[in-house]
């Protein structure tokens, strides 16, 4: 089984910021790279970027172009990293489009780069889900796995229920 690990962006791959001015984070490198290298990872994966971009920038065009990617690719199984503000809207949008397909998305609340980031076990969740769940579009964060169309968050505390 190989797991194909799709880059969007979002807090989980924001790291410090390389040059002077600008926005307080930048991205770079997949943090799911970082993570998985220290996994001695047995399955076999392949990383790739489809964008890198804060969550309230993804349009409707960005998520046609991840659906065009994934519809462009033969594996099955497949997690998707990005930003929590709008990681529901994606999964829902990718669930009315996708079919035959185990799709889970994840995020984190803090960057990879920070001691206490939540990326590493959202990642290690998402993980487990994508070689166990059937076919469908799935959230894994703040220790939940959902379908993306029950997966509901609360707009004052930001928790996923």
């Amino acid at each position: 089984m190989k797991i194909l690990f799709i880059q969007t962006g979002g807090t989980i791959d924001k790291d410090y910021p390389k040059k002077q001015s600008g926005y307080a984070f930048e991205f770079g490198e997949p943090a799911t790279k970082r993570i998985l290298e220290k996994l001695d990872m047995q399955l076999e994966y392949e990383i790739i970027t489809a964008f890198q971009k804060d969550s309230l920038d993804i349009t409707e065009e960005d998520r046609q172009k991840l659906v065009q990617l994934i519809k462009g690719r033969k594996e099955g199984r497949i997690i998707i990293t990005h930003g929590t503000d709008t990681l529901i809207e994606t999964a829902r949008y990718l669930e009315s489009q996708l079919k035959k397909r185990c799709v889970v998305l994840t995020g984190a609340m803090r960057p990879e780069r920070f001691s206490n980031s939540d990326a590493a076990i959202n990642l290690g969740m998402a993980l487990a889900a994508v070689q166990l769940q059937d076919d469908g579009v799935y959230i894994c964060i703040q220790g939940l796995v959902q379908q993306a169309s029950l997966i509901q968050r609360s707009m004052e505390s930001g928790s996923f229920f």
